[in-house]
């Protein structure tokens, strides 16, 4: 399928009584305003693995209009773990036609459609992108995303990335400009409810948040942001590219992976009193699981992907910015703004 078919766009389509009554929960918690922009949206996610089953299952059961998957690899052994839209005998099949009928079920009120083909030229990358409303890119290596990323800002359409690394995970968004409504708890109106007010942030791409000097940052905030964890993911990006897709996967990829960090570090500017070395044990972490798909990691990192893209698609409160990190050695979880004004 293709999504520049003629009516693949249509006109708004309103929520049914039926709808109101599935939906009632979520509209009462964000208004039906909200609900209504969710049911018309439609969202491309790329690369069908355990962080998008995730994300797939969370905003397909919270309504939205359409969902496009594009994946082009077929179903292997190794996908039945992290991957609960598949089973044993989809082995072997093209991973986006084995899990359609399973995503259908969670919600039959969202369209389904699969594009089992990747897009390999520009042209057809804005092609795919042409009428939708965000775009949601998984496990992808770093120049993947970035030509995602540059696609998307010609198109003006916004972008989440994110992905998981054995027991460490991340997401990047790039929203453009973004407009939302946040209660203003300052001002109450008159019955003593907070007021919603209009605000809006400028996003930055990725090729420019990679950028990012962290040279300003002050001992506590170095702590608050944990750095390390953030350069442990860009290292590991390095690494993909410099063997040519490969991610580490023994322990003797520590000491490739902590030069590449030492680079990273250097270049960005943070402060070696606040930062004098990467953590042992994390290089060590990353070196062996990063080539693995660990459920929880998938469930947490996905879970998060999915809770920000139903934020922006209903423009209530404040979405990611920019950049998260979750690291499932500690459990903890940390954004960091980078590039951002």
């Amino acid at each position: 399928m293709s999504l520049h078919e003629p009516g693949s766009k249509s006109a708004p389509v309103q929520i049914t009584e039926d709808e109101a009554a599935l939906y009632d929960r979520q509209i009462r918690l964000w208004g039906l305003e909200a609900q209504q922009k969710m049911r018309n949206a439609t969202i491309v996610i790329f690369t069908l693995r355990g962080t998008a089953t995730e994300a797939i299952k969370n905003i397909v059961l919270a309504g939205i209009g359409r969902l496009v998957v594009v994946d082009d690899a077929l179903v292997s052994p190794e996908d039945l773990g992290a991957g609960f839209f598949f089973r044993d005998e989809d082995v072997g099949r093209k991973r986006a036609d084995a899990a359609k009928p399973r995503i259908e079920s969670l919600n039959p009120l969202v369209t389904v459609d699969v594009v089992p083909e990747l897009p390999r030229t520009d042209p057809e990358l804005d092609a795919l992108l042409e009428r939708v409303d965000l775009v949601c890119l998984t496990d992808g290596d770093r120049d993947t995303c970035l030509r995602i990323n540059a696609a998307c800002r010609r198109r003006h359409v916004p972008l989440y990335c994110g992905g998981t690394f054995g027991l460490l995970g991340y997401a990047f968004c790039d929203l453009l400009s973004h407009d939302y409504i946040t209660p203003d708890r300052a001002a109450a109106s008159k019955d003593g409810a907070p007021r919603n007010v209009k605000s809006s942030t400028t996003y930055v791409p990725l090729e420019k948040a990679l950028q990012h000097s962290w040279a300003s940052l002050t001992r506590r905030q170095t702590k608050e942001l944990n750095p390390a964890v953030v350069f442990t993911v860009l290292a590991i990006w390095e690494f993909e590219h410099l063997q040519q897709g490969s991610l580490p996967s023994n322990p003797l990829d520590a000491e490739e992976l902590a030069r590449i960090m030492r680079d990273l570090v250097e270049h960005a500017g943070v402060n070696k009193q606040w930062l004098a070395e990467i953590p042992r044990e994390l290089l060590e972490c990353a070196a062996t699981t990063a080539s693995h798909e660990l459920s929880p990691v998938c469930a947490v990192v996905g879970g998060f992907l999915a809770q920000d893209i139903l934020k922006t698609l209903s423009a209530r409160e404040a979405p990611l910015a920019n950049f998260f990190t979750f690291d499932g050695n500690t459990g903890a979880a940390t954004v960091a703004r980078l590039g951002m004004p």
